[in-house]
């Protein structure tokens, strides 16, 4: 188990239109210029964007795996270890992520082609 900080940077580009902006110790993930994550590769650690309930759910389950990392409106930010995540739960962590950040119509092209649903609210 384990996703090197490589293996999350080729995963990103699952995504369409994903960029990534070096902000000095942080790399930000963004879609169409919004952003959806945060990868620090100092600690292997990945902040994804998802909602309160998801955060709180993450980090009460396995807070070894997860922190919480801020609150915004009506979304909870959560820091992802990599080192103790599998490379699938990873790309559904993303994919929610990306979801609730990409505009609908891109966000229904990728859950068509990849047989997902997500709540999509952004």
């Amino acid at each position: 188990m384990g996703v090197s900080v490589d293996e999350f940077l080729d995963l990103l580009d699952r995504f369409p239109d994903v960029r990534l902006n070096h902000g000095g110790e942080w790399v930000g993930i963004k879609v169409r210029g919004k952003g959806f994550g945060y990868l620090w590769e100092a600690t292997e650690t990945v902040g994804l964007k998802a909602t309160i309930e998801e955060q709180i759910a993450l980090v009460s389950e396995r807070p070894d795996v997860f922190e919480v990392q801020f609150t915004a409106g009506r979304f909870g930010w959560v820091v992802v270890h990599l080192d103790k995540i599998d490379a699938d739960e990873l790309f559904e962590l993303v994919a929610e992520a990306w979801c609730l950040t990409a505009p609908s119509q891109m966000v229904a092209e990728f859950e068509a082609a990849h047989s997902i649903g997500q709540a999509h609210t952004g």
